[in-house]
C-alpha cells in the first residue's frame, strides 16, 4: 500500500539523511546526480556545495531544480521525497556561513545515525578543494511531497 507522508514524516527523512539526488536542466536534457546535502530547517532550505562545473553552470542558467531523498528498508517498506525548489548560489562571507553550517550539520547527521565522529568536511564529502573556493548554494524549497510504501 502507498501513503502519502505527513509533514513530520518529511521533515524527519530530510532531518535524518544527508544524501539525496539532485535533478536539474541542461540543454533541454534532465540530468540526475547524487549529492551531499543538509537540511536547514530554520531557513527551509537545502545547503549544498559543488566545484565549478557542469552542474553549477546548468543551474545558473535554468535555476528550477528538484531533489529526491530516500529511506528503504526493503522493496515493501521505503519513504521517498521529493522536493521542487530554486537554486540561490551564495558568494562570500554568506557563502562561508552556509558551508560552515553545512559541515556541522551534516556531522551531526552522521553521528546520529552511523555513530560515527568526524572531524573534516573531506571525510563525508568527495569533493576537496585546495586552490578553489566552492561554489556554495542553497534550494529554496518551494514544495515537498513524500510517499511511502508499507505491507
Amino acid at each position: 500500500m502507498f501513503i502519502n507522508l505527513e509533514d513530520k514524516e518529511i521533515k524527519f527523512v530530510l532531518e535524518n539523511n544527508y544524501i539525496g539526488h539532485l535533478g536539474y536542466i541542461y540543454q533541454k536534457r534532465p540530468y540526475v546526480i547524487p549529492i551531499t546535502y543538509y537540511f536547514d530547517r530554520e531557513n527551509n532550505a537545502i545547503i549544498c556545495y559543488s566545484g565549478d562545473g557542469h552542474k553549477i553552470n546548468a543551474m545558473r542558467k535554468n535555476n528550477t531544480v528538484s531533489m529526491q531523498v530516500e529511506e528503504i528498508e526493503t522493496v515493501t517498506n521505503w519513504k521517498s521525497i521529493l522536493i521542487h525548489g530554486q537554486f540561490e548560489q551564495r558568494f562570500g562571507s554568506d557563502a562561508k556561513a552556509y558551508l560552515h553550517k553545512f559541515s556541522l550539520g551534516v556531522k551531526d547527521v552522521i553521528m546520529e545515525k552511523e555513530h560515527k565522529k568526524l572531524n573534516f568536511i573531506s571525510e563525508f564529502s568527495s569533493k576537496i578543494y585546495k586552490d578553489n573556493v566552492p561554489a556554495v548554494f542553497l534550494i529554496k524549497i518551494e514544495d515537498i511531497s513524500g510517499k511511502k510504501r508499507i505491507k
